[in-house]
C-alpha cells in the first residue's frame, strides 16, 4: 500500500478496514478468505477517483459485500465435498466485543453457523442490517436488488435466525465459569463433573477437514459427548494444556499439545450447562489463530 500518511485513499481504507473485515468474515465465516476479500476491495478501491465518491464508508462496504458475496457462492460448492461437519474459521476476538451485545452474539459460532443455512443474498442482507444497521438503500446498491426486495429478504432472513439462534444470551462472566468448570472436570478425568456441567441434550461438532481426526456427524446426547471427550483428549501423544482466550466473542480453550496448537474448542452455554460444543481440528483453520499466538518453548 501507499504512504498512508500523506495518501487520503488509504487513510480512508485504513480508518474502515476493521468494519470491512468484519463484514467480510461475518458473509463468509473464513478470516483468511476475509483477508482476501479486503485485498480485492483495496485494489479496486486504489483505482477510485475519490472525487467522484461521495460516500467512502458506504462505497467500501458495497465493494466488500460484493466480493465476498462471489466468494461465497465459490466456496459453497467446495464445502459441498468437505469431509465431516463444516465449522467457521475461529476468530481471536478482544474481550470486549462482548460490550456491544448484536456484534458478539453474530459473532458467536452458534449464530455462525445458523447463518450458513441462509443462502448468500440473504446472509449478506441479514449482516448488513442486522449487525451493522446500514440502510435498505445501501443494502440494495450492496447485493444488487431494489429496497423493497431487500425489506422482504431482511424480515425473511431475521425470522429464519431467530427461530434457530440459541434463546438465551448468557454473560460472559457465566460462559467463562461454565467453560473452566468444564476444562477443570476434564483435565482431572472427573467424570461426574463433566456430567454436571452438560446438559442432558448437548451436541458436539468437531471439524478436522479430513485431516484431523474428528467425529464425521454431530454428536448427540450427554453420554456419548462424555465418552467421546474423555477418550479423544485422553489419547492425545503428549502433553495437552487447554490455554483460556476469547474466540467469536465467547470465552474459548486453545489446546496445545507440547505447545503447539491443536484445535480451538467455543462452548454454547444455556441455563447454565454447556448445549453445544465446537472443535477446530482443521489446520488450515488454525492458521489465522496460529500466527496470532506463537508458541514460544519454555
Amino acid at each position: 500500500m501507499r504512504d498512508h500518511a500523506a495518501d487520503p485513499a488509504t487513510e480512508a481504507f485504513v480508518a474502515h478496514r476493521n468494519l470491512l473485515f468484519t463484514v467480510a468474515y461475518e458473509i463468509l465465516g473464513s478470516a483468511a478468505d476475509a483477508e482476501d476479500v479486503l485485498q480485492e476491495t483495496w485494489l479496486r478501491w486504489a483505482e477510485v477517483d475519490l472525487a467522484q465518491v461521495r460516500d467512502r464508508r458506504a462505497f467500501l462496504v458495497r465493494v466488500t459485500t460484493r466480493r465476498a458475496l462471489d466468494r461465497l457462492r465459490a466456496l459453497r460448492r467446495s464445502k459441498e465435498t468437505y469431509v465431516g461437519p463444516w465449522l467457521p474459521e475461529p476468530l481471536l476476538t478482544s474481550p470486549d466485543v462482548a460490550e456491544h451485545a448484536e456484534l458478539a452474539e453474530s459473532l458467536s459460532m452458534a449464530v455462525m453457523l445458523v447463518l450458513e443455512t441462509l443462502s448468500p443474498t440473504e446472509r449478506a442482507v441479514f449482516v448488513l442490517r442486522e449487525v451493522f444497521d446500514v440502510g435498505y438503500d445501501e443494502i440494495a446498491e450492496a447485493v444488487g436488488k431494489t429496497p423493497a426486495a431487500v425489506r422482504q429478504i431482511a424480515h425473511r432472513s431475521r425470522k429464519h435466525v431467530d427461530a434457530r439462534r440459541p434463546r438465551e444470551v448468557v454473560s460472559p462472566r457465566q460462559a467463562r465459569a461454565a467453560l473452566a468448570s468444564f476444562q477443570h472436570a476434564v483435565e482431572t478425568g472427573d467424570l461426574q463433573g463433566v456430567l454436571d456441567v452438560l446438559a442432558p441434550d448437548v451436541v458436539l461438532i468437531s471439524d478436522g477437514g479430513g485431516v484431523r481426526s474428528a467425529a464425521l456427524r454431530p454428536v448427540t446426547g450427554v453420554e456419548k459427548v462424555v465418552r467421546l471427550l474423555l477418550v479423544g483428549l485422553g489419547d492425545k501423544e503428549g502433553a495437552l494444556t487447554g490455554e483460556p482466550t476469547t474466540v467469536n466473542g465467547d470465552p474459548a480453550l486453545l489446546l496445545r499439545v507440547d505447545g503447539e496448537i491443536d484445535s480451538v474448542m467455543t462452548i454454547r452455554v444455556e441455563k447454565g450447562l454447556v448445549t453445544g460444543i465446537y472443535f477446530v481440528r482443521n489446520p488450515a483453520k488454525l492458521t489465522h489463530i496460529a500466527a496470532a499466538t506463537p508458541f514460544t518453548p519454555s
